[in-house]
Parts: C-alpha cells; structure tokens; sequence
C-alpha cells in the first residue's frame, strides 16, 4: 500500500471510495437510525488502583511494548474463527508469560469489533468475553495493556466523513460504553486507545495528512467530535474509568496531522488523564517501503530526531502530555545488522523523550521467494515463546538502559 513517511497501516484495508466534501453545512447521507440499545451494566466493585501518577511518568513506566498484531483485530468473517482467520495462532496465557519473560512490559492489543455486532451494535457476549480473556492472560503476566477499536474504520460503522457523521458518533459511542462497562473495574495499567488510524479509506489522501486538503480539515473535525464523544462515554461508566489513562489519535495516527491545529484534543473531566498516541515507521524508505533501501544512515538519524523532537517539543513539554508510539518497526530485508541499528537508534531516542515505543508484530518475518520485503514485521514466535532475531531484542531493551 501507498505509504508517506511515518505513516502507517500495516494490515490489508478495505477500499471504500470516499469522496472529498468541503467545510461548511455537510447533509449526512448515512441513513442510519440509531436502534435501541440492548445491553446495560450493573455496577462493579473497582479492583485496588493507583491513578495518581502523572501522564508522564505513567507512560515513562511503560517500558517498550509488543503488538499483538492480525489476531482480535483479524475481520472478515464473524464469530470466534476470527482471532485466527489471518494465519495467527489463538493467544494463550503462554504468550503474554513469554513476553513478559523476555523484557516486554506492555502489550497492545488491537481488537477490531464491527464483525461481532448487530444492528444496534450491541457486541456479542462471546466476543467481548474472549476479548477479556486475552486481556486478563496480559494483565495476570504483569503487562500493561491497551485495547482499542482498530479495523473498524468503515462507511458502515465509523467514517470520519461529516456525511456519515450520525453512524460514526452512534457506532464509536456505543462500542466505547460497552468496552468500558466491561473493563471499569481494572486497575490502572489497563489503558483505553479510542481510535486506530482513523482515515477517510479509498481517498486519495487517505495516508497523507495535508494541510490544505479541506477533506482532511473535515475528517479532522469528526475524528474530534468522535473522541470527545467516546472519552465522555468511558468517563460516565465511573468506577476506575473515572480516572483511566486513555489514548487519543490525530487522522491515519500521523504525527503531522497531531502538529496541525485541525487535531482536536477533547476535553477531559479526568485532570492529566491523556496520552498521544501515534504511529511512525520511519524513514519510511528504510522501514517500510518495497523495495526502498535497506542501509540505516545518518540522514535517517536526522529524520527521527526531527519528528520525535517535534513531538516533544509540542506535547510532551508545551502541552505536558506524554506520547505513545503505539506502531514502529522495520521490514525485513535480509538486512539484521542494519536492522539492529535503527532498532537501537530508534527505541533510544524515545526512551530520551519519555515515549512509551510498541512494536508491530504481524507474524510474517521470513523473506518470501518472491524477494518481496512488503510487512514483513514478524518478530516473536508465538508457538515457542522465542523471538526470530534475538539481536533485535537485545538492541530494543539495551537502548532502554
């Protein structure tokens, strides 16, 4: 897939055309009536928390981070099948000891939810009750953990096109009050992320955040409304969703969308409670591009000093609001040593910001015959609990030192 620079998909997409629409008086064309909502809760007894941390030094105690990549966010196909319709194997207690074993302290887990609903999008009890096993396998290992709404991004459940505006703020709203009714009761290292990369799919400038593009502008504007309206839903569930640490995302997660001033950060009844949350497979002719380049240079240095420099500079110290990098990695290309570089380079100069880095993992690490070096972000062997280049690992936890 296209890609620019730091910005990232690394799962396959649907291609919904979405048509460009200008600011101004937008009729929404969605045709949806939100139905009845068909689930409720019942308060819970809040488990032992501590939120009194600041979002900094909360997000500083992460350490660095897996992603439990093409599993619960796999779509496609409905029902349980799904965690392992993309090839991953089912997750087990095992995998989440292994990481934890290995020196990972947080695990992302992308959970893609618009299979398991219905038409109200009331989700389905065996989904979200596996989801929470995954969960609980994570948080029993001693993992901090973060669950979001990640493939969802779809005209028929959340698109961040004023045209879809009803269907989106009822989709987003009612999946985030079902997520947080279910998770109220956890303590503070389980950490909510309202939006993967939410994008206008099949646009032209779907991964490109453009300044002048009036589409963006717009699809900014919702993706605010969107998380203001999820952020409000998790906070009225009380209990420790009072005082979560919850993740929010500027358009396609782009670094330079978050630097416009069209990225709407919500208001928060929570004091200090929110974390930036982005995603940078950078340079992207080393990280990601096929066949791009496969030596790591000082002008690759540049380039993450710059971004991850920016995004100190304009959060962590103007707006005092931390940063996960909830996606990074590169590409194999038959290239370990220089892999072993950027990792270290990389990983490092997060960790000198205070940025919490999660690597993508999709499984996929060997070079095909085709000698395509396309996603090939495969890195822990989720079967034997080892890891396919252990001199990655040991370049990640050393530039934490």
């Amino acid at each position: 897939m296209k890609r620019v620079l730091v910005i990232v998909c690394i799962l396959v997409t649907l291609g919904i055309s979405a048509l460009g629409c200008s600011s101004g008086s937008i009729a929404d064309i969605s045709g949806y009536i939100p139905p009845e909502e068909t689930y409720g809760g019942q308060p819970i007894a809040p488990e032992s928390a501590n939120f009194s941390a600041t979002a900094r030094a909360f997000v500083a105690g992460m350490g660095t981070g897996w992603n439990l990549g093409n599993t619960l966010d796999a779509h496609g196909v409905s029902g349980l099948d799904s965690e392992t319709y993309w090839g991953q194997p089912a997750t087990t207690k095992a995998m989440m000891e292994g990481l934890y074993e290995s020196g990972i302290r947080t695990v992302r887990i992308p959970v893609s939810w618009h299979d398991h609903v219905n038409a109200a999008y009331t989700i389905d009890p065996a989904w979200m009750a596996r989801v929470r096993q995954v969960v609980d396998y994570a948080v029993d290992s001693g993992l901090y953990v973060i669950i979001n709404i990640h493939h969802d991004n779809e005209e028929g459940f959340y698109f961040p096109d004023p045209r879809y505006r009803v269907r989106s703020l009822a989709y987003v709203t009612r999946i985030w009050k079902q997520i947080a009714l279910e998770f109220r009761n956890y303590d503070e290292k389980l950490v909510f992320e309202l939006l993967n990369e939410p994008r206008l799919t099949g646009y032209v400038n779907e991964w490109n955040w453009l300044e002048t593009d009036p589409a963006l502008a717009d699809a900014a504007g919702l993706i605010g409304e969107m998380e203001q309206a999820a952020l409000d839903a998790i906070r009225a569930t009380e209990s420790n969703n009072a005082s979560r640490f919850v993740m929010i995302t500027p358009y396609v997660a782009s670094p330079w969308a978050a630097f416009s001033g069209k990225f709407v950060i919500p208001e928060d009844s929570a004091d200090d409670k929110l974390i930036l949350s982005v995603h940078a497979y950078a340079p992207y002719p080393f990280a990601m591009e096929d066949p791009g380049v496969s030596v790591f240079t000082n002008a690759h240095k540049t380039e993450i000093d710059s971004f991850m420099g920016r995004l100190n500079a304009e959060f962590v110290t103007v707006r005092d609001m931390p940063v996960i990098i909830g996606e990074y990695g590169a590409t194999n290309k038959d290239n370990l040593s220089e892999r072993e570089a950027w990792f270290s380079y990389y990983v490092g100069k997060a960790a000198e910001y205070g940025m919490c880095a999660i690597l993508w993992d999709n499984g996929n690490y060997q070079i095909p015959a085709s000698g395509k070096f396309s996603e090939l972000y495969g890195f822990y062997n989720r079967t034997s609990q080892s890891w396919y280049f252990p001199t990655i690992l040991a370049a990640i936890l050393g530039a934490l030192d």
